[in-house]
């Protein structure tokens, strides 16, 4: 027997996150123990808003080349009162994005069995689409000036930085999956109002459109692809789109397909010379932060990724049918989804199910 040992560096990070990630981290012991072939080896790292206070950074200045020896990320959530959104954000999330070129952002809005939907007439069947969000630079690059500071002509400028480069590897790694996928590809932008960035985006979409004839694909504008998410979900099967216009359509996703709770993202470096890093995209909540009533689930759906990401595919299938059976049976849920189960139940009963049917 071949073993392979997966090494993973932990960053609970801020609020809710400590809380979810020991149940993403239980999940994929879980994994392991029922299939010895599959090994983690995890290493906690304390970064985050606590240890900016006690710091004034958001990881240890050697963070990314420590980082830089690890497989894979496993992220909780990063954000917290008092230590401004910017600085935590730049800090720790978008550093380590950045850093190690992940440049591919994979967000699924599935509307599993039993989760909850605020589209009435609309079903699993008719939710069921994958982001790719560009997530190297963009509107995030990071890019821009702030001229006469505190003066009353003060200016600010904020570039969107477009390059062929990054624009090319993105939409290409979305025709390939919507080739593999036998789907169609939508391209998502704004060309009629940002006339340089979005008009660059969609020529280059056109192109690499000839080459792959057999993909259906469709363009909408920004503003027509929010109101068709929600009139009618259907139209969209693989989707691809900005670092801004994919940050905030997910969102719109995961409000239609179950909420915040179960919604999971990948930043991945497809070429594997870097980490890819996994995450809820919840956020940190810190409102309801350490009492346990924060739903794992978007965890467990990342921890999915990560082992579809390193080639396990059976065991990503296997932990979303655990989160549909507890989501059809509706016994170990927490409040968000009208239950009153604790986060470390929530965990629990995901391990309960996989021992249940795959030991």
């Amino acid at each position: 027997m071949v073993i392979m040992t997966h090494k993973i560096a932990v960053i609970p990070g801020d609020g809710i996150g400590i809380e979810v990630i020991n149940e993403g981290v239980k999940v994929l012991n879980c994994v392991s123990q029922l299939d010895p072939k599959i090994q983690f080896e995890f290493t906690h790292f304390p970064w985050g808003c606590e240890f900016y206070s006690k710091t004034g950074r958001m990881m240890d200045d050697d963070g990314i080349e420590r980082l830089s020896k690890f497989d894979g990320i496993f992220l909780g959530a990063v954000g917290y009162p008092g230590v401004p959104d910017h600085i935590s954000l730049w800090g720790l999330l978008l550093r380590i994005r950045k850093s190690f070129d992940q440049y591919v952002n994979v967000r699924p809005v599935k509307l599993l069995k039993g989760a909850p939907c605020p589209l009435k007439e609309k079903s699993p069947k008719d939710i069921n689409m994958i982001f790719i969000r560009e997530n190297s630079e963009g509107e995030y690059a990071g890019s821009g000036s702030w001229l006469y500071r505190d003066k009353p002509n003060e200016v600010v400028i904020q570039d969107g930085v477009f390059s062929r480069v990054g624009c090319e590897r993105i939409i290409r790694y979305a025709f390939e999956l919507a080739r593999t996928e036998k789907k169609s590809l939508t391209s998502i932008s704004k060309g009629n109002a940002l006339n340089y960035s979005m008009v660059f985006w969609d020529q280059i979409f056109q192109q690499l459109s000839q080459e792959y004839p057999d993909v259906e694909t469709h363009s909408y504008l920004v503003d027509a692809a929010a109101m068709l998410m929600i009139t009618k979900p259907e139209r969209f099967e693989i989707v691809v789109t900005s670092n801004l216009f994919g940050d905030i359509l997910t969102d719109l996703g995961a409000a239609i397909a179950g909420g915040m709770g179960l919604a999971a993202g990948a930043n991945l470096n497809p070429e594997g010379n870097f980490p890819s890093m996994f995450e809820p995209i919840h956020g940190s909540a810190p409102d309801i932060a350490g009492k346990q009533l924060a739903n794992p689930l978007a965890t467990v759906w990342s921890a999915s990724q990560l082992l579809e990401f390193f080639g396990y595919k059976e065991w990503a299938a296997r932990l979303i049918d655990a989160i549909e059976y507890l989501l059809v049976e509706q016994k170990t849920l927490t409040p968000d989804l009208g239950g009153t189960a604790k986060t470390a139940d929530v965990g629990d009963a995901v391990v309960a199910y996989l021992q249940k049917h795959f030991a």
